[in-house]
């Protein structure tokens, strides 16, 4: 795994040839337990690397869509999934804690409901109001650029903006780390602005 802005945060990656973009994973060090999102399938080096760094603890899913290798993970780790509240009937994976607008999963870390997107109430999460992390509907296919989820796959434009712009009003965001394209690791804020100016 990647060191990336912080020292208690990791990444790691693929490469989408159908989309030229990568698609990234996020692992926080943390007292009290690690937490991955949207976890990928992991190489053995980066499985390693985990374990040398505590293990998983937690893992949250922002959407359906990024369940990804987390089932297989939390089976192999004891981990506990967390997910979308909006997507519990019909979620892939059994999920140990469904997550809220606005609920603190662990100490510094809020979950945002995100409405529009392609899947129901896809989350964003805030990481000690300096961190955004972001599923699908918020992404980077230029570097430095944010850019929202292509209309075609949005179920409800309006609202993905107004989702877009609720978090480009959050004060204080120095990165954003999309799941798809691109990561931002400062001047976030400006960034999430000129995206909103956009829309």
């Amino acid at each position: 795994m990647k060191q990336l802005h912080r020292k208690d945060l990791f990444g790691w990656s693929t490469f989408n040839e159908e989309r030229n973009i990568d698609f990234h994973s996020v692992l926080w060090v943390r007292e009290g337990g690690n937490i991955l999102i949207d976890p990928l399938p992991m190489s053995e080096h980066d499985h390693y690397h985990l374990q040398r760094l505590g293990g998983v603890k937690f893992i949250v899913v922002t959407n359906s869509d990024h369940c990804r290798d987390a089932g297989h993970i939390a089976g192999s780790t004891g981990a506990v999934i967390c997910g979308p509240s909006a997507e519990e009937d019909a979620f892939p994976l059994y999920c140990d804690r469904w997550l809220y607008d606005g609920d603190e999963i662990v100490p510094g870390l809020i979950a945002y409901e995100l409405n529009g997107s392609k899947t129901p109430g896809e989350l964003a999460l805030l990481l000690e109001n300096t961190t955004l992390i972001t599923g699908d509907l918020i992404r980077s296919h230029v570097g430095g650029e944010l850019c929202l989820l292509p209309d075609a796959k949005l179920e409800d434009r309006k609202q993905a903006v107004q989702s877009a712009k609720r978090l480009a009003q959050l004060p204080g965001i120095q990165a954003v780390l999309t799941g798809d394209g691109w990561p931002i690791f400062s001047h976030g804020s400006e960034a999430l602005h000129y995206l909103a100016r956009s829309l």
